[in-house]
This record gives structure tokens, C-alpha cells and sequence, in this order.
């Protein structure tokens, strides 16, 4: 433990907690959504109980990195495809997130107004089971990222338990901006969709495979709902006129 304190280390760590920070945002919007169908007293312990168990997950994935970078070994071989394990996570975890944001939008179009029994449509066990699943899709790149930056298991162990949290903390807050305002869950609905896709690209074999840098990504939804603050400020303002 004492190597964590070097300054390689140290930079090190710093930069993997802000790549953790910026790639758990897809995460803490997923997590704010589902948790939102739960009855109010059941929202706080679908976030605290599923993220904690998703951090397990991860400390188990970096313990297992030997294991871990053999996902990038060609499994199969379809046609002239080579498939890995890493293709079939990323591609049954996109499929997943594309197939959630459709139905939530789907609902939002179908019914303006949401009523108790429509928020309690899940059970607590269901939410905790798909934040663990989703973070385990997302977090699976970064993951693979760490150990391109990071010598010591420790310096990515603590960057991961950083990250969650402050998803911890920022998810609760995040869901409450999102029940409150519906044009910004639509947004957040509309980014998961986005980011879906993502990961389905993400798990086409390598001889499909394009490269759409992230960033990009990122940088859109923070435009975009800056964008829609002002706009949320300019109703209030028009409203108390």
C-alpha cells in the first residue's frame, strides 16, 4: 500500500479518479433513472446497495486483470469475424441500455403524466440487479484503461472507490433534477439512447469496428443540458412576470 504514495502513483491516481468521474456520468444517469421508478423510501437504498455492490464487481475485475485482458482474446470466429468477450458485453449491455431508453421514452410520449402506480413498476431487488449489470458494462472500458495507466493495482482500486463515491453522492441529487424536470429526463433518456448505440459499436469485431472518440460524446450533453438550464431559468423567470 505504501507504493500508492509516490508521485507516479499519485499522478496516476489523480487522473484515473477524474476518467472515473467523467465515465461514470452515462452511469449516474442510468442509475437516476431506474432508481426514480422506485417508491421514494426504496430510491436511496436501490443507489447506495447497487453501487456498492457494483464496486465489489470492479475491486474482483482488477484483481482478476490477467483474466480481465483475456476478454480481448478472439473467442469464436463468425464468418470472417473474429468474436471476443469483450464484443458480446458490450454489445448485450448497448442492446440493453438501447432497449430501456426506448421503452422510458416510449412511456413519456404515451403518458404526459405519471402517476404512483407507473413510478412503482419495478421491484427493489430488479433496479439493484440492472444498476449492477449497466455499471459492469460501463465500467468495463475504463477498466481496461486503468491498466494502461496504472502500474499498481492499488492506485486503481482507490481511483475506482473515488468514483463510486461520488456517484453515491451525486445520484441522488441527479435524480431529483430529473423527476422534477420531464424535458430533462427526456434529454438524459435521449443520451442513454446515444450512448446505447455506443456500446454497440463498441462490440462490432474489430473489422467493423469505428472509432467515435467519446469526448465528443461528452461534450454534447454538457452543451446540451446547459442549454436546457437556461432554458428552465428563462420559464421560471417568464412564469413570475
Amino acid at each position: 500500500m505504501t507504493e500508492i504514495f509516490t508521485v507516479e502513483n499519485l499522478i496516476s491516481l489523480l487522473t484515473l479518479s477524474v476518467m472515473e468521474i467523467v465515465l461514470g456520468i452515462d452511469n449516474i444517469l442510468f442509475i437516476s433513472l431506474v432508481a426514480g421508478k422506485l417508491p421514494q423510501n426504496l430510491r436511496m437504498r436501490a443507489r447506495i446497495i447497487g453501487l456498492s455492490l457494483a464496486l465489489g464487481v470492479r475491486i474482483g475485475l482488477l484483481f482478476g486483470i490477467t483474466t480481465l485482458v483475456h476478454f480481448t482474446h478472439p473467442l469464436f470466429s463468425f464468418f470472417q469475424y473474429t468474436i471476443t468477450a469483450h464484443d458480446i458485453i458490450m454489445l448485450g449491455g448497448g442492446l440493453f441500455l438501447m432497449y430501456k431508453s426506448i421503452s422510458e421514452i416510449n412511456e413519456k410520449l404515451s403518458d404526459h403524466t405519471e402517476s404512483k402506480h407507473s413510478i412503482s413498476k419495478i421491484t427493489l431487488n430488479s433496479a439493484i440487479i440492472q444498476i449492477v449489470v449497466l455499471d459492469i458494462v460501463f465500467s468495463f472500458d475504463s477498466i481496461l484503461t486503468a491498466i494502461g495507466i496504472a502500474k499498481s493495482v492499488w492506485v486503481m482500486i482507490l481511483a475506482v472507490i473515488i468514483s463510486i463515491l461520488i456517484m453515491m453522492a451525486a445520484s441522488g441529487k441527479v435524480s431529483q433534477i430529473i423527476n422534477k424536470y420531464p424535458s430533462i429526463k427526456m434529454l438524459a433518456l435521449s443520451f442513454l439512447l446515444m450512448i446505447g448505440f455506443l456500446l454497440v459499436i463498441d462490440g462490432l469485431p474489430d473489422e467493423l469496428h469505428v472509432e467515435i472518440p467519446k469526448g465528443y460524446l461528452y461534450f454534447a450533453i454538457a452543451f446540451a443540458f446547459g442549454v436546457e438550464v437556461l432554458n428552465i431559468r428563462m420559464r421560471k423567470k417568464n412564469h413570475s412576470n
